[in-house]
């Protein structure tokens, strides 16, 4: 691609020359944004009610992996932010994440349209602005709405997140872990729901009270709790979202043919009403993440930046281990090279041990009409490093596409405090026409692999087939070898690895042959053998 003024160059002089002549505490401040290595152009400072185009407002690209907020009141463009954060990533060759909460960010492959608005704010802020569409993929959790099907197996999402997606109690919680200790141990492979109920279903039975007498700590009280919650679950048509071929996240680190980063755009429009869910989820792909990339250090720019949206959502109602291994990926996964954003109103939703490590603050307007909002715009300003600012009436005051911010220097350091007119996105700022979003999913080189669901033997079957039978050990002896003879299992090795699924399947494929289960922070699986990025 040709250099563009938009696009960070390799070195940056000190200061414009032209910044010279800025108020004193103004130019104070620009001069805490003049780096001299590759930086994203966040926009132009905002200062005495005047935007300085001189004084530059950006943020160290190799500065991205030390996490940010980007926090607001509705309608205060904090999507637009995430757009334009994402575009320059995805300039720099490094890819992106996006939960699309609202469907909007969908055009973030088409270029923008010019208009009057986009050409006052380049102008304000002296932006060369180009429409340019940037390289994305598509994905839909669970296959509802319009994307490639983003699923997960029941074993690799893990107890800690299942419970907090059935809202289950502490001890319910402990419990459902020794319902997953016990699969593990059995070779009952829990691909969907169904598979857990069955286990579930089969420890709270005659034939399986031995059983359970096994699984220490587990009640058959407790295990009817969890077994009511997870028949309640797959009603409200959760089983969907839960199977094979199970998406593998690596997926999301990918680049382009021109050395762009790809945007990985989840669309979450279609599953709104379900917000326990798709948060969660997302938390399974970070930590799925987290499990497989290896420690990298200090990086010139992040392997790769997940935009957290909606981030309350993670934090109501979760448990005490919830939160302790929300925290610890989020302080660890810095040194695997991925940066997390997260996207939410307030700073006061975030927890204040995950608050402690977001290194980047873009905070939009916030409104002060109730008592409530009085407090949480105090609470906000007193997050923010001291500053020449007014910060409690600049937050009330804040146009849409301005904001106050504060980075990390090259150096590790906070920069001062910056309240700041924001860059247009470039690329088209709304959703992308139904008719092209089908076309760039349908031409997807992953669609094939994920598109159509898998269901494959694995708990709920061997119990069936199994009943009647003293316990899963019996029934396990008892099963029928998979293959056969030499010639029909080599002919089925090359059917399967010829499938469009293969990978996924190679993934959580051989608990029985293998049961070298081990599970992460979240209580997520990991088997051995499975392939390091």
């Amino acid at each position: 691609m040709p250099d563009r003024e938009t696009m960070p160059s390799a070195s940056a002089p000190e200061v414009s020359a032209r910044a010279a002549a800025l108020p004193q505490e103004a130019l104070r401040i620009a001069s805490g944004y003049a780096f001299s290595g590759p930086a994203l152009h966040l926009g132009a400072l905002l200062w005495d009610g005047q935007c300085l185009p001189d004084a530059q407002v950006r943020v160290p690209l190799a500065m991205l992996n030390r996490h940010g907020l980007v926090a607001g009141a509705t309608g205060t463009g904090k999507t637009k932010t995430l757009q334009l954060i994402a575009e320059q990533l995805s300039a720099q060759g490094v890819p992106v994440f996006l939960a699309d909460i609202k469907g909007d960010l969908s055009g973030i492959a088409a270029p923008g349209h010019p208009d009057t608005r986009v050409e006052g704010r380049a102008a304000d802020v002296h932006q060369r602005w180009t429409a340019t569409g940037f390289p994305a993929e598509y994905y839909a959790l669970g296959g509802i709405g319009r994307g490639i099907p983003v699923r997960a197996t029941v074993t690799g999402f893990g107890p800690l997140l299942l419970s907090k997606v059935l809202r289950l109690n502490r001890t319910q919680e402990q419990s459902l872990a020794l319902v997953f200790h016990y699969a593990d141990s059995k070779g009952l492979e829990l691909i969907d729901l169904k598979d857990l109920r069955a286990v579930v279903t089969f420890l709270t039975s005659d034939e399986g009270k031995s059983e359970l007498k096994t699984v220490g700590g587990l009640s058959a009280a407790t295990a009817g709790v969890i077994l009511r919650s997870l028949t309640a679950f797959e009603a409200q048509g959760a089983s969907g979202f839960f199977g094979e071929p199970e998406f593998d996240t690596g997926e999301l680190l990918r680049t382009a043919e021109d050395g762009r980063g790809v945007v990985s755009v989840l669309e979450l429009s279609a599953v709104q009403e379900r917000p326990q869910l798709f948060s969660t989820f997302l938390m399974w792909l970070l930590a799925d993440l987290f499990h497989d990339l290896p420690e990298l250090g200090d990086v010139d720019k992040p392997r790769l930046v997940f935009f957290l949206d909606e981030a309350h959502l993670l934090f109501d109602d979760a448990s005490e281990a919830f939160l302790e291994s929300l925290t610890q990926t989020v302080r660890l996964i810095r040194s695997k090279g991925v940066g997390v954003f997260f996207v939410t109103q307030t700073p006061k939703d975030v927890p204040a041990d995950v608050l402690a490590q977001l290194g980047n603050r873009v905070q939009h307007a916030l409104r002060a009409f109730t008592p409530d909002d009085q407090k949480a715009l105090n609470a906000t300003v007193k997050t923010f490093p001291k500053s020449p600012y007014d910060l409690e009436e600049v937050l009330t005051n804040l146009g849409t596409g301005e904001a106050v911010v504060t980075v990390l220097s090259e150096k590790g350091a906070p920069t001062p405090v910056a309240a700041t007119r924001l860059r247009a996105p470039e690329s088209l700022m709304g959703p992308l026409g139904q008719d092209a979003l089908e076309r760039a999913v349908a031409g997807s080189p992953l669609y094939e692999r994920y598109a159509r669901a898998v269901d494959r033997e694995s708990a709920y079957e061997r119990l069936e087939r199994g009943r009647g039978a003293k316990g899963p050990d019996e029934m396990l002896d008892a099963a029928p070898e998979r293959g056969g003879r030499a010639e029909e299992q080599q002919s089925m090795a090359e059917r399967v690895a010829e499938s469009g699924v293969f990978r996924s399947l190679a993934r959580s494929v051989g608990t029985q042959i293998g049961r070298e289960i081990t599970r992460s922070l979240f209580g997520t699986a990991r088997r051995s053998g499975r392939r390091r990025r």
